[in-house]
């Protein structure tokens, strides 16, 4: 069997499943099951595979067609300007929290050296990515789960900032390490209803202290904001992905808190999805 015939027939297995990438899908798991990227893959469509590759092949297809992410069957995915180790013990990274990465490095493009701290580190792709390209700022990383720290303390050796990273497990109500120029969070913000309605390569696959918000999603937030109120300095800087509908409630709560919002970052879907807030002296 060669590579186009077994696309095909990998491809077919997840059409029946409701795998709507289905094509994509079975190409970008027929390179990763040969280590080869898919470009290769395209590009010699007549070469032949051996048993064991197929069977291989197929072994992936089956995670995939129960819903599993590509990127937890290949335990990596791309954010930013690195590629990040993951576990189902963290959230993959999303396209649109690169979005607050990219919105903090232009407001603090000047800022030369400047403390940091990741509420939620997870697999770290915020705050490493950030240290990546400001080599003097330095870091700290909370997270309840000690599962996730692991995988962020993981990738920060890969991408060689660990020497500028502090890990803490802790939650956010009994944190009161240090003080900070710049807090990055990416909390989890899904209500009740919005939880028991997700797909099921979400829910099934990634952690629900990760996603899960309380019954209407703000739980965490609230208390982010609190925490932050406490441990950011005077002028300090606060960059947190929120959900869908949140803004107005979001804003009210900074605004009690002593923040006003610098900027609002929409996501490809013209959602408020991402605040720049400053604290006021």
């Amino acid at each position: 069997m060669n590579y186009r015939n077994i696309i095909n027939k990998g491809s077919s297995i997840l059409k029946k499943n409701s795998i709507l990438t289905a094509d994509i899908d079975a190409e970008t798991l027929l390179a990763l099951s040969l280590n080869k990227s898919r470009e290769s893959i395209l590009l010699n469509l007549d070469n032949k595979l051996n048993s064991s590759q197929i069977n291989y092949y197929l072994e992936l297809i089956n995670k995939r067609k129960k819903k599993e992410p590509i990127s937890f069957i290949s335990g990596k995915k791309f954010f930013w300007n690195c590629e990040f180790k993951l576990n189902k013990d963290v959230l993959a990274p999303r396209f649109e929290t690169e979005l607050l990465v990219e919105e903090v490095l232009k407001i603090l493009k000047l800022k030369n050296k400047i403390n940091v701290l990741d509420i939620g580190i997870g697999s770290g792709c915020i705050l490493i990515s950030l240290l990546k390209e400001r080599k003097h700022w330095r870091g700290t990383g909370v997270d309840i789960s000690s599962l996730a720290l692991k995988n962020a303390i993981s990738n920060a050796k890969i991408q060689q900032v660990d020497n500028r990273i502090k890990f803490i497990n802790s939650d956010i109500d009994n944190f009161s390490w240090g003080k900070y120029d710049l807090i990055v969070t990416n909390p989890p913000y899904i209500n009740k209803i919005g939880y028991n309605n997700l797909d099921l390569g979400v829910k099934n696959y990634e952690p629900k202290v990760a996603l899960y918000g309380g019954i209407d999603g703000l739980e965490i937030i609230e208390k982010v904001i609190n925490k932050c109120n406490q441990i950011l300095k005077g002028n300090g800087l606060l960059a947190m992905e929120i959900g869908f509908g949140q803004y107005y409630k979001v804003y009210e709560h900074l605004k009690k808190k002593n923040f006003y919002i610098l900027k609002v970052i929409k996501d490809y879907q013209r959602i408020k999805r991402c605040l720049i807030a400053k604290k006021i002296n």
